[in-house]
């Protein structure tokens, strides 16, 4: 089955710059047809689905790269696969305590500021603090 980059972005979710990014950067090599478009085989769709949904789950280039390459490996060790994975929800994590901390702060300053007609404002105040070191 051949597509063009149409079909495939329909089927993907992916818009077709991003595709083409893809493309750039290697993580897909469509075949070119005699007028030079792009021709998606079966392979290309599923490499493509699975950089959709890697990505979605916040996967780096880099980390895309590193597990299409051991989707692609059958000898791969799972392992791998998870020590990749391990990393990136430590990473999230780590994004998590920083949005929580964020969300309190805010919080905070949201309650202290009375939203009135005066000028005092403690979230701007709270803004334009210095920050202890």
């Amino acid at each position: 089955m051949n597509l063009n980059i149409g079909e495939v972005s329909k089927r993907t979710g992916l818009r077709a710059k991003t595709i083409r990014y893809y493309e750039d950067i290697g993580l897909v090599k469509p075949l070119r047809d005699c007028n030079d478009y792009r021709v998606f085989r079966e392979t290309d769709l599923h490499k493509l689905i699975f950089l959709s949904r890697a990505r979605g789950l916040g996967f780096t280039i880099d980390d895309c790269r590193a597990l299409l390459a051991l989707y692609e490996d059958g000898s791969r060790s799972s392992s791998e696969v998870k020590d990749i994975t391990n990393r990136h929800l430590e990473e999230i994590e780590a994004k998590i305590i920083d949005l929580q901390a964020m969300h309190e702060t805010l919080s905070h300053l949201a309650i202290e500021c009375a939203g009135d007609h005066r000028p005092d404002c403690p979230i701007l105040k709270g803004l334009s603090a210095e920050i202890d070191h």
